[in-house]
């Protein structure tokens, strides 16, 4: 149908959906039978300001995860769905669903002590280098450690690849690159795109697993996909593990992270030049090499057992049968509470990142309340807790489902709304990774707009979000982004603002709400994603993982219940 003209302050669409035939990009016709469903949204960016201004205020503190501003945050949630006219998402007739938590805070500032045989030296804490653990003891050290450099730090089989070789890493310390080998071989690590073996979580993991007392990944920003200060702002904080049996002894003593400026120097104590170590480190037959040098670090520790929580509210499809399947919109509702001061300000309030994604749940939750007699399947909306500790609150609710992820047919993450104007495109996280691409390539069609692969691939920005852990489990799951070609913008203004939002907002005190943002594209967002949940909760068929997906299988063994 033809498109309305959109205008900054409000945007009501009347909206024509699809004929689910051929949306997922099969040619079973027969299975695609649905007619044709109309469906009204209509929201307001007074409505998304209202939410985010509230889940962004002082009051709320950052929302950080055990504190007053998550209860505010609960409260603020559940009353909002309450009102909607959602059922509570927990079949025990709540709003949430308990995560239990462990929060870990280091009291002193723990410098690096390196030794070599000509002298020794200091890499100080925040500048050079951060430093924690996560194991549930008051005081955690290192003590001369021998120090190895790993490379990537990656053992994959399928690539016939392995950074540790046989070497025994017990009991030293180990310093790795961030990412995946950027290999002119397409074939290995998913080409230009970030594996989940270039994750810190992975990197963190394996050398846990091998046996390494500390675990120290060398900081690069164009690789990282973030500065310095980010690092320093994220993890000098509280920082939160799922409770673990054995106090945590299963994860490095230390975990940590060095500037790229100071591992040169690091490097250069050993008699070695950085650059070399990148260019071994491309190599399948790299070997862990020694780097001449001990560490010492010693941490301490403040740590507490919370219980937080994810949100979940439902709406319940109609058809007696496709009711007990379900399509999950996710985002996030947790930031980084309050912390290291910039320019006089502590508190982290995240209006980006997430507090608009939230809004956007709800206002997505809105729509589909409207349209609810349209609806065969039904629908959850999950607000998690700890997306910003590691994704705990999806990866807990994946591991702990509230309804079987096998009758899960399709994920919607939102995490961080467009705040820059309308788009002309679409930016997929994981293009062409599910069927849920096609769905969204029809949602924007009467807007004119296209769909557009993240340029980045190898930040690995599908690891870093909620939906990654349903994708591991099998859920097909679309993670898509603000464009970047903006409306009456030149070419390039989009990749900039997001830049400058990354180095100058992002995990930063300044991420705070606006008045001057333009939420005419978030809204155009809006209505694309709610238009994909409203195609897969009209069709008899489940979107399908594409072929060549590492998570397709994974989900066929789901659907046949196999493991």
């Amino acid at each position: 149908m033809k498109r309305r003209r959109l205008y900054a302050g409000s945007l009501t669409v009347a909206l024509v959906l699809i004929n689910a035939c051929g949306s997922g990009g099969s040619s079973d016709k027969s299975q695609d039978t649905n007619p044709v469903a109309t469906a009204t949204l209509a929201v307001t960016s007074n409505q998304l300001e209202t939410h985010i201004k509230y889940l962004a205020s002082d009051e709320l503190g950052g929302r950080g995860p055990g504190t007053r501003g998550e209860e505010l945050t609960l409260s603020y949630l559940t009353e909002q769905y309450s009102s909607l006219g959602l059922r509570p998402g927990n079949p025990d007739g709540t709003y949430v669903q308990a995560v239990p938590l462990e929060g870990l805070t280091v009291t002193n500032s723990p410098s690096l002590e390196l030794k070599s045989n000509r002298e020794g030296f200091e890499l100080r804490y925040g500048d050079d280098f951060v430093g924690w653990t996560l194991r549930r003891q008051e005081r955690v050290s290192v003590e001369e450690a021998e120090m190895l450099f790993v490379g990537y730090g990656i053992v994959a089989p399928e690539y016939d690849w392995d950074d540790y070789k046989d070497v025994d890493v017990v009991g030293k310390v180990i310093v790795m690159l961030v990412g995946d080998p950027p290999l002119p071989d397409t074939t290995l690590f998913g080409g230009h795109a970030m594996t989940y073996y270039g994750r810190w979580t992975y990197k963190y993991e394996i050398a846990a697993e091998k046996g390494a007392a500390g675990a120290i990944i060398i900081h690069k920003t164009e690789a990282a996909g973030y500065p310095w200060e980010v690092v320093t702002n994220s993890w000098s904080g509280e920082q939160f593990d799922i409770q673990r049996g054995e106090n945590g002894v299963r994860r490095c003593a230390v975990e940590g992270w060095i500037r790229q400026s100071t591992a040169e120097q690091v490097f250069g104590h050993a008699g070695m030049e950085l650059d070399d170590g990148y260019a071994r480190a491309l190599s399948a037959d790299f070997e862990p090499v020694a780097l001449g040098l001990t560490a010492a670090v010693s941490i301490e520790t403040a740590f507490r057992t919370i219980r937080s929580y994810n949100v979940i509210a439902l709406l319940e499809g109609n058809d007696p049968e496709l009711k007990s399947e379900y399509i999950l919109y996710t985002a996030h509702w947790d930031h980084l509470g309050k912390g290291h001061p910039a320019d006089g300000d502590s508190i982290y309030n995240g209006a980006r990142d997430n507090a608009s994604g939230v809004a956007a749940t709800l206002e997505i939750a809105r729509a589909f309340v409207d349209n609810r007699d349209r609806l065969r399947r039904s629908i959850l909306f999950l607000n998690t807790t700890a997306e910003e500790s590691g994704l705990l609150g999806s990866y807990h609710y994946a591991e702990n489902p509230l309804y079987p992820l096998e009758k899960t047919v399709a994920l919607v993450n939102i995490d961080g709304l467009n705040i820059w104007g309308r788009t002309k495109d679409v930016v997929v996280v994981g293009y062409g990774f599910s069927e849920l691409d096609d769905y969204l390539a029809k949602a924007t069609e009467s807007q004119n707009r296209y769909l557009r692969p993240d340029a980045e691939p190898q930040k690995g920005y599908y690891y870093r979000s909620d939906h990654f852990p349903f994708a591991k489990k099998g859920v097909p799951a679309l993670d898509a982004d603000s464009g970047v070609e903006f409306r009456s913008k030149p070419q390039g203004w989009g990749t900039n603002v997001r830049r400058s939002y990354t180095s100058e907002r992002y995990h930063k005190p300044s991420d705070e709400f606006d008045g001057s943002w333009d939420l005419s594209g978030a809204i155009e967002d809006l209505e694309a994603f709610f238009r994909v949940g409203m195609m897969v909760a009209t069709t008899d068929r489940m979107p399908r993982w594409s072929d060549g997906s590492e998570f397709k299988l994974i989900r066929e063994q789901s659907l046949r219940g196999t493991p």
